[in-house]
């Protein structure tokens, strides 16, 4: 059989991942200053972060549009004997709806909700590669993701508030306090919906590492395959603090390092890095 999987750009796999598994990918939209961009084709975060930095507003994202899946699935069904594309939560876009509607049109296309974001939906991905390459059926690897996407656990702890202020999901006088407390939240999705979880206090390393310990130390639940640490722009030794971490805790097979895309740096900022996995069936 041939197949193809494919994803919205918000899965945040690494380049290597996305060509070792041959992963179609298509680019949500971002806009910047009133110009509209495509996500990780000509726009990066770091562009985002230089343009509020002087002083602009935060970008904006937006879903891909039916005619554009419609387009993107036309040329994938007719070349493949399926093709199964993975959405970011229909909660957090329009993505999975559009995608759907598209779909309709080919008996070949299966779409699929991860109910979640950044490498929680990546995760969901890989795990469609794997048993695609074992060979399994379109509907047979469908209804395992559709189960799957329940075990998938991420969540994200950020260094400072702005971003979120900023965007008004957070109020001035409660980022002004946090950052005096110095108070680092975790951001949990829960059900295709994100929610704040623990605050930690004090320096951002120390929290980090307090952060990780309470995701997975002493879990016997956890499929050890994988584990992503997914962050934006974060100085390297941080991001090395989180895989020491986790290479202390669990014996996973694979701790993978990936840079968010543009849209979850849009909403979260610089300063974000979290840890994602999966629990055992």
């Amino acid at each position: 059989m041939r197949y193809i999987i494919s994803a919205d750009s918000t899965c945040d796999l690494s380049r290597e991942q996305i060509e070792e598994n041959r992963i179609g990918i298509i680019p949500l939209h971002i806009e910047l200053g009133g110009e509209e961009h495509v996500d990780g084709v000509d726009i990066v975060p770091d562009d985002i972060y230089a343009y509020v930095d002087g002083g602009g507003e935060l970008a904006k994202t937006a879903a891909v549009n039916p005619d554009e899946y419609g387009t993107y699935f036309e040329k994938w069904a007719a070349e493949y004997d399926f093709v199964i594309h993975i959405n970011i939560s229909a909660d957090f876009s329009s993505c999975y709806q559009n995608a759907c509607i598209a779909a309709e049109d080919h008996d070949n296309v299966y779409v699929v909700d991860s109910r979640n974001l950044s490498t929680g939906h990546g995760l969901v991905v890989m795990e469609a590669c794997r048993l695609a390459a074992e060979g399994k059926g379109a509907e047979e690897i469908v209804a395992y993701l559709n189960d799957l996407t329940g075990r998938v656990e991420a969540s994200f702890i950020l260094e400072h508030l702005s971003y979120l202020r900023k965007g008004g999901r957070c109020s001035s006088i409660a980022a002004l306090g946090a950052n005096m407390l110095r108070l680092r939240p975790c951001i949990e999705v829960k059900d295709g919906k994100m929610g704040v979880g623990k605050k930690y206090r004090g320096n951002f390393v120390h929290c980090l590492r307090d952060y990780v310990r309470d995701q997975i130390e002493g879990r016997e639940d956890l499929d050890l395959t994988r584990i992503f640490v997914t962050h934006t722009k974060m100085p390297d030794e941080t991001v090395a603090a989180a895989v020491e971490t986790i290479h202390e805790l669990q014996p996973f097979t694979e701790v993978c390092e990936t840079m968010a895309s543009c849209t979850i740096s849009t909403h979260c900022g610089p300063g974000t890095i979290g840890v994602l996995f999966i629990r055992k069936e």
